[in-house]
């Protein structure tokens, strides 16, 4: 494939000769060959050109959910890395919330297959403990070695300390990283939503934030004993990001993330009952937004995830109390982040984290292969139904004000423009 992007905007912040440059790229056969002011194309290359095209490293997302196998009705993984493709990501990290889950190498080996030949490369989690039960550790070393990039049993805490204690151990003998929900399911009970003003005026059960920061210092605490990798998903509460940012001041291995939900919406939202707003960790208060998008620009908090969970309509279309959390993010992610902090920041952001998976970060330069997001970072609009690509509906985006579309991506010498 032979592709000349024509007075392409190149943000690259790494690259500081091109970096906010317009330039043409030429591209044979997945390789970046020429990047100049103004180049002709051979008659067998596609000229593209789009309005005010900008252009970056190929976008990464560490928490991305589909359903297959087990809940293809929600997402398949063929239609998955199709949507990542056009929500502009060269590179997802799967969750492991399938039935059954990937506890063995074959399960992981059947979802690296599934992922072959398409434009957005897929990068499996395995569950930490077999069937994600917690009680006994899972294949995990058999699993790195058949392409796991960490372990995670999804959205469930680690209740015994102890296991915690012995995977990261263990891990330590292949660098393996370990991941634990920050949320504890005794205190957390029926709660559906943050413990606040709003639950208490709607009625619901509320999740106090104690639940999350109670694990996170737990688990910090048997980091700080153990050694080794810790990863802490999707935290939502101004005092996770001062227990993480005391543990990294201690040196320990610990990165986190929080997902773009979160710093975009609070429980405000909440009020008219609508379930695409239930998300595990819950939506918390501003002042809980506004600390996590100060830890987001400071490096406390690692990355930044679009947590896309589909969900088919028949788990969101009851009452509250009894749907299912989740809401899609991948179409969403860029002209949320992009809405909140300023474009240079948005794009460091979506280019991040690929290290901490032991994935190799792309080069925009001439000679490297061609990992590259499309878009136009100034088109503001309305975010519909008809601009979601996912099998299922149940984005809370929906009605938001968003800034910034993607095109597409070129990776693996194809193109989902």
């Amino acid at each position: 494939m032979n592709i000349l992007l024509k007075s392409a905007k190149i943000v690259c912040p790494e690259n500081k000769e091109l970096h906010l440059k317009k330039r043409d790229i030429l591209i044979k056969k997945g390789i970046i060959e020429t990047i100049g002011a103004s180049l002709e194309a051979s008659s067998n290359t596609k000229i593209l050109e789009k309005e005010n095209l900008h252009v970056s490293l190929g976008w990464f997302d560490s928490s991305v959910s589909f359903g297959e196998p087990g809940f293809e009705e929600r997402e398949t993984i063929t239609n998955g890395l199709f949507t990542a493709g056009k929500s502009g990501f060269t590179d997802i990290v799967l969750n492991p919330s399938t039935y059954p889950v990937p506890d063995t190498s074959s399960d992981i080996v059947f979802l690296k297959e599934r992922g072959q030949g398409k434009a957005t490369n897929i990068y499996p989690l395995g569950t930490l403990t077999k069937n994600a039960e917690g009680i006994d550790l899972a294949e995990l070393f058999d699993m790195k070695n058949a392409g796991a990039v960490a372990y995670y049993d999804f959205k469930k805490q680690i209740s015994n300390p102890n296991l915690l204690k012995i995977a990261l151990l263990y891990a330590q003998n292949f660098e393996g990283l370990v991941y634990s929900f920050p949320q504890d399911g005794d205190i957390k009970g029926k709660g559906v939503v943050h413990e606040g003003e709003v639950s208490t005026k709607l009625g619901l059960k509320g999740i106090p934030a104690m639940a999350e920061e109670l694990q996170i210092a737990r688990d910090l605490f048997v980091l700080e004993y153990t050694g080794g990798k810790l990863h802490i998903p999707t935290i939502s509460t101004s005092g996770s990001v001062k227990l993480i940012a005391e543990a990294k001041k201690k040196g320990l291995d610990v990165t986190c993330s929080v997902a773009v939900h979160n710093l975009f919406f609070s429980d405000e939202t909440l009020e008219g009952f609508d379930t695409h707003y239930k998300v595990s960790p819950p939506l918390r208060t501003k002042s809980d937004s506004k600390a996590l998008i100060k830890g987001v620009k400071n490096g406390t908090i690692d990355f930044v995830t679009s947590d896309h969970i589909p969900m088919d309509i028949e788990h969101k279309r009851v009452e509250f109390d009894n749907a299912k959390s989740g809401s899609l993010g991948l179409e969403t992610a860029f002209g949320g982040l992009n809405t909140i902090f300023e474009l240079d920041e948005t794009i460091g952001l979506l280019t991040k984290g690929r290290e901490r998976y032991q994935i190799t970060s792309p080069k925009l330069e001439v000679g490297s292969k061609a990992c590259l997001t499309l878009f136009n970072p100034d088109i503001e609009y309305t975010f519909k139904v008809e601009d979601i690509l996912s099998t299922s509906k149940n984005s809370m985006f929906v009605g938001a004000n968003l800034k910034g579309k993607v095109y597409g991506i070129i990776n693996n010498d194809l193109s989902t423009l």
